[in-house]
């Protein structure tokens, strides 16, 4: 016969918690103790009180000279008033997490929403849920109910609404009512406040009991989870059987070769589940089928899962962890301890912008640094990006010897530069290594992922200090290399235009600086390079010429460029009429776009057939005016056009039809 007792098996940490504190007092108390309801749902621990003089009562005593304990399901809101106008002592044994579920439900009711309890309205840690969650609130004990509910009452899933669940509640269920309540509702809040350690106890019961012939389920017949237990290894295996205590299991159910599995509700105390897994083992050994031996890590003896249950552990310790579910504020893991054990989503990982969804996933293992052990509430808190910072220091370190480039996340902008995060270390890059310089605003690379070399480290004062530049000028480096082993005269390239000055402009072409001579940059004549192009701007540009020794390209631009002069030979010559406009007035005349890059000069005095003092007295720029073509000099560049001229001939021409006219008009005969 195969036995294999169940991790997760007996007191949870509420249920130890409880119990610990009511023996503890009872070591220092010379008062009577009673206790409001039992502490636990266990009769073996309720007998053992009763042993040492603890009865139980139901109500608050009118008076009562000793302690009254509470018990770790909680109690109603009105025994604390009522202990209080007494004048009574008690000893609150309430289970942290029950407690974290009377301070929510208690703040929803404030704000008015209607409070709906996934949970039995019986049982005792209902009862006390409820008297904190307002006159509205509903308790379902089912799916089915909850269902019912929504679809009767007029305007449910309208209402404002935080859906609770008891602890103990099955995981299963509840998680059907909150995909429903999340589906139907129009303003819910879903409190998942079912205990972790439920959670697993019970994911690993129904994985435990589908992988047996016999599953035995050890606890208080009225303990609300033992039931959930019992349930569910119903659901998992063929044969399911809840006992109390040892003496309940019928030798006659066994046979060999079969497989059973043992788990415990959890307020059954470790002794009794000890007792029933040795009667098993006993029972096994005088079976006539031996026990075949195995190294399976599951079937270790209950005194070795025990002891690895009861590890404590403290802050500073580096643990192995199986994440279990993953929230909007931390996720849930498996410490294999009693203790409910966390990673705040701020310590998971050193990039801020990071989902949780996206470091870690259910049923990952990793690695976590204890941050805080609060056996009062038995959680841990834990850090995973503090031991990805341990394990990375030593990969900065390296980095300054190897000058390996560093890569993080920038988090935020400091007086004198920035702060980085890499592998889990803050990284200060001064800023006259950011781009841009030291008194550049350097908000924009918050959230932005950079590349850096570590140019200093002190692992006693924990100080990096890093170098955005750096990179910059290696990359440079290589690309100058890349480009010195590659270029030729007339190789093209796309550029971008770097800065300009009054006799070029330079422009990168992949690392490496050029410059477009002033000459280069237009057909037409330009006074400076602001007025072909501007700093951002991509061009297309060949090199012109190189020097490999003094490191300097001449770049060309404008032959890439269609030629406007070409294009004037086609369309105009000398003495032609043209129909021109106004683009600029100078005090010795005025200039005038002939075609699209391409303007001519009118001189002051072929501006009228008069004398003027300035151009602007005749012509306004934009204007449009027909002027004669007087002459183009194509290598120089240069057209002169002539609005006199064009006048004068045309008053010629009006002189002459005047007198071919009035000659005509002589030699006509006259009529009698």
């Amino acid at each position: 016969m195969k036995v294999t007792v169940a991790k997760t098996a007996g007191f949870c940490f509420g249920v130890q918690r409880a119990v610990d504190r009511i023996f503890d007092l009872l070591t220092r108390e010379t008062r009577p103790v009673v206790t409001l309801g039992p502490v636990i749902h266990n009769p073996q621990i309720t007998a053992r009180l009763e042993a040492k003089g603890v009865r139980v009562v139901e109500e608050v005593p009118l008076q009562f000279p000793g302690v009254v304990a509470l018990r770790s399901h909680g109690v109603p809101k009105e025994c604390y008033r009522q202990l209080e106008e007494r004048g009574i002592d008690w000893l609150d044994l309430t289970c942290p997490f029950v407690e974290k579920i009377h301070r929510e439900v208690e703040a929803a009711a404030a704000e008015g929403r209607r409070v709906l309890i996934m949970g039995h309205a019986d049982h005792p840690e209902v009862v006390g849920i409820r008297s904190y969650a307002g006159e509205d609130a509903r308790v379902f004990a089912s799916f089915e109910a909850l269902v019912e509910y929504t679809e009767g009452e007029p305007n449910a899933a309208e209402l404002p609404t935080l859906l609770a669940v008891q602890t103990t509640f099955d995981v299963e269920t509840f998680t059907k009512c909150r995909e429903f309540a999340k589906k139907v509702y129009t303003n819910v809040r879903i409190s998942d406040t079912i205990c972790y350690a439920t959670e697993n106890r019970q994911r690993e019961a129904a994985a435990l009991a589908a992988d047996s012939d016999l599953m035995l389920v050890i606890g208080g017949r009225h303990s609300s989870n033992t039931n959930r237990l019992y349930e569910l290894c119903q659901r998992h295996c063929k044969q399911a059987l809840l006992v109390e205590s040892a003496d309940e299991i019928p030798r006659e159910i066994f046979s060999p070769g079969m497989r059973v599995g043992i788990t415990a509700g959890a307020s059954t105390p470790a002794d009794v589940i000890k007792e029933a897994a040795s009667k098993m083992w006993d029972m096994n050994e005088t079976m006539e089928t031996p026990v075949a031996e195995t190294t399976d890590e599951n079937e270790l003896s209950f005194e070795q899962m025990l002891e690895e249950s009861l590890l404590t552990l403290n802050t500073g310790d580096r643990v192995k962890v199986t994440i279990v579910s993953i929230g909007a504020t931390e996720v849930q893991v498996d410490l294999g301890t009693k203790h409910t054990a966390y990673i705040p989503v701020g310590e998971l990982s050193d990039d801020p912008t990071q989902k949780p969804e996206d470091v870690v996933k259910p049923g990952d293992e990793v690695e976590a640094f204890v941050v805080r052990v609060n056996d009062v509430e038995g959680t841990i808190m834990l850090s995973k990006k503090r031991v990805d910072a341990i394990k990375g220091w030593d990969e900065i370190e390296a980095a300054v010897d190897s000058g390996a480039t560093m890569e993080g996340v920038v988090a935020e902008v400091v007086k004198g530069g920035i702060i980085a995060t890499c592998n889990g270390s803050r990284v200060f890059i001064p800023g006259s290594q950011v781009p841009g310089g030291r008194d550049a605003d350097h908000t924009d690379l918050v959230g932005t992922t950079q590349q850096f070399k570590i140019l200093e480290v002190n692992r006693r004062r924990k100080r990096v200090i890093g170098s955005i530049r750096a990179v910059a000028r290696e990359a440079r480096k290589a690309a100058e290399d890349k480009f010195w082993a590659e270029a030729e005269v007339g190789k093209r390239y796309n550029g971008v235009v770097k800065s300009l000055t009054s006799y070029g402009a330079f422009v990168d072409v992949g690392g490496v600086d050029g410059m477009i001579h002033l000459s280069e940059l237009s057909w037409n004549k330009v006074r400076h390079p602001s007025e072909v192009v501007a700093v951002g701007d991509e061009i297309e540009v060949y090199i012109k010429d190189l020097d490999h020794e003094r490191k300097r390209i001449s770049l060309g631009y404008k032959d890439l460029l269609p030629n406007p002069w070409d294009e004037l030979k086609n369309l105009y010559q000398e003495g032609d009429v043209a129909r021109v406009r106004i683009v600029k007035l100078m005090p010795f005349g005025a200039f005038a776009q002939l075609i699209p890059g391409i303007d001519g000069l009118i001189y002051i005095s072929q501006i009228s057939t008069r004398r003027i003092d300035k151009p602007a007295s005749v012509l306004s720029v934009g204007d449009e005016v027909d002027v004669k073509i007087v002459s183009i000099d194509y290598e120089a560049m240069r057209v002169n056009l002539s609005i006199r001229a064009l006048l004068e001939e045309q008053g010629i021409a009006a002189e002459v039809a005047a007198d071919v006219e009035e000659e005509v008009a002589e030699e006509a005969p006259v009529e009698e």
